[in-house]
């Protein structure tokens, strides 16, 4: 330890295999360090990780603010097992009215690359999609992509519902439905009595002028809107704020983020962290707030509009000083990380807290009921060493097109989306799904070796292949080559699952490989609502992803497949002459006249969109 510097800075610990198993900050590296390889080190979690440290980085920072933000960056890079990880860092969601000719209001996720206002940030996409059902029955703003949106040659569904007024057909003027867009940005500002009073001076003009069908439409978005605002508003001074609530059961812990803006609750969110033993509350509450706040440097802006101007937490903690310091340069802001509380907040809090017990346990009950699924389907199959990883093939295409398989995996706590992958199958007959069955096993297992420790932990015990035997034949015939080229010990049970006659759930057959043995469970199995949860998710991934393929070819323009038209000459080509639309309709002669396209390149134009 003597080479090691007495700045601040942060350190990281590695084990054998050059893994990253704790990542931790100090004012004094030299100090922090040597205390780790004391006689008595303390905890029995700090004796665990002493024992399997091999190696030491250390990175000097400057101040111990930079020191805690690098701190739980390398957190979040390393997921480090001695850690607390929250493993939830995806960007947050936020309601967005652009700045088009006829603004839009969607969903927005990442970078504010789009010009327009941002509303939020909302603590889950389910929460934006109920804002967003919300917003079109008070102000019926459009919601479509731009492509629909430039494409439409009459009105579309929504209008005839009444849930868009249909600028794309010139239903109604730019004037008022900019005033519809002016007065959705109010109400998501939480101006919601301010929208009520320039509502009813509407309706009181319209009546005053015997319009009386539009004085209708302004008295229905009044009585809407005052639904609305009963439902959401909070009383009180909390204007914005979040709160967390923390309920622990032995070493499992659970935080429910609360989050109120604008006098309005926009949602929940529940958190479930990995805690080494031993951690404190303490510990918990100071690592939530750092990783799920702290972007990657100061006035980066990663994280604006995100952090509150107060955080209510159940207990102190040892740096909330400098983390409410930090967090109000991120956001250039007063932030108040708040913990003797009294009175509303103090309410919020309880709700917070009772919200995380509920969603934990919960959780638990789910595990067990999953747990309990995978004991009676182990008593169908009788494996020696139980089940304790399921994967299920399944294809999906289009008349052989566009053909997509998906892989699910399954473990005793449920879906492990983690490791679900889709596979663009190719090189195949179009439509012979046995050939893409044995595709997808391929690219699953067809370089695992009995040399790689990691690939064979991750091997099922058993694959389930959605299909009849022709299906799971294919599994066969693949798996008895792998076994026998790589020399594996163990390959998984293949079981097909064949849909009854009638195709209804409850009918299904199971077929065990080797012997082709029909196995038929009664409906009220719990092994057989496994395979039926595991066989539907392995359908619904597999649709999901030919959908998104498929539309992705329709949505390819004509001219792409045209010789000689690039990116730069199919914009000029849209950029001219108004749109796809407008190109269909021209001659050679307006073709030509469009920057950088010959005669010889129009006429070829013209004969491919007229299919000549």
């Amino acid at each position: 330890m003597s080479s090691v510097t007495d700045q601040a800075g942060v350190y990281r610990m590695y084990n054998a295999s050059q893994t990253v198993i704790y990542v931790g900050k100090a004012k004094h590296l030299k100090k922090r360090l040597s205390s780790y390889f004391r006689k008595d080190v303390g905890s029995v979690k700090t004796k665990a990780l002493v024992n399997q440290i091999c190696a030491i980085d250390v990175t000097v920072t400057h101040t111990e603010g930079e020191a805690l933000i690098l701190e739980n960056n390398y957190i979040k890079k390393y997921q480090p097992k001695y850690n607390i990880l929250l493993r939830d860092d995806k960007s947050y969601p936020y309601l967005l009215i652009t700045h088009h000719k006829h603004p839009k209001l969607g969903l927005h996720r990442g970078g504010k690359r789009t010009k327009g206002d941002y509303f939020g940030p909302y603590p889950t996409v389910g929460a934006v999609w109920e804002s967003l059902r919300l917003m079109q029955k008070i102000f019926p703003i459009r919601q479509c992509e731009d492509s629909y949106y430039k494409a439409r040659s009459r009105p579309c569904l929504q209008y005839q519902l009444g849930r868009c007024l249909a600028p794309c057909v010139d239903k109604i003027s730019e004037k008022n439905y900019q005033q519809q867009v002016d007065l959705a940005k109010l109400f998501l500002k939480g101006k919601s009595s301010m929208v009520i009073e320039q509502l009813i001076e509407k309706m009181e003009l319209s009546s005053s002028q015997l319009d009386f069908e539009q004085a209708a439409k302004y008295r229905d978005q009044i009585t809407t809107l005052r639904k609305v605002q009963q439902q959401q508003y909070v009383s009180g001074i909390a204007a914005e704020m979040d709160v967390i609530g923390l309920f622990r059961l032995k070493t499992q812990v659970c935080i429910h983020l609360l989050c109120i803006r604008d006098h309005k609750i926009l949602g929940s969110k529940s958190y479930f962290p990995v805690v080494p033993n031993d951690t404190s509350d303490e510990e918990v509450i100071q690592a939530f707030i750092g990783q799920h706040y702290l972007g990657n440097e100061l006035g980066s802006g990663s994280n604006e509009g995100m952090i509150p101007k107060e955080i209510i937490a159940p207990c102190d903690f040892e740096q909330l000083t400098e983390i409410a310091v930090l967090l109000s340069k991120q956001s250039e802001h007063e932030v108040k990380i708040s913990t003797k509380i009294r009175s509303e907040r103090r309410q919020y809090l309880k709700l917070a807290a009772t919200n995380a017990q509920t969603a934990l346990l919960t959780r638990n009950s789910h595990k067990e009921s999953m747990q309990a699924r995978f004991a009676a389907l182990n008593e169908v199959f009788e494996l020696p060493n139980g089940i304790n990883r399921i994967e299920c093939f399944d294809i999906s295409h289009t008349m052989g097109q566009q053909t997509i398989a998906s892989n699910v995996v399954f473990n005793q706590e449920g879906p492990l989306k983690s490791d679900y992958r889709r596979y663009n199958v190719y090189g195949i007959t179009p439509g012979d799904d046995y050939a893409a069955m044995a595709f997808a096993l391929n690219k699953r297992y067809g370089k695992i070796k009995a040399t790689d420790i990691e690939a064979l932990k991750k091997l099922p015990d058993i694959v389930f292949i959605d299909g009849g035997k022709g299906q799971l034949a294919k599994a066969e015939e693949f798996f008895a080559q792998l076994s026998s080229e790589q020399a594996l010990e163990r390959i998984p049970l293949l079981v097909g699952v064949a849909k009854g006659e009638s195709r209804k759930p409850g009918l299904e057959t199971l077929i065990l490989a080797g012997s082709h043995q029909l196995i038929s469970l009664p409906g009220t199995s719990p092994a057989l609502h496994l395979v039926q949860h595991i066989r539907d998710e392995s359908h619904r991934f597999a649709i999901t992803g030919h959908r998104a393929k498929r539309q992705k070819v329709t949505k390819k323009s004509v001219l792409e497949s045209i010789e000689g038209i690039g990116a730069k000459k199919r914009q000029a080509l849209l950029t001219h002459l108004g749109g796809i639309q407008e190109v269909n309709k021209a001659d050679v002669s307006e073709l030509q006249k469009v920057p950088g396209i010959s005669i010889v390149l129009a006429q070829n134009i013209y004969d491919a969109l007229h299919n000549k």
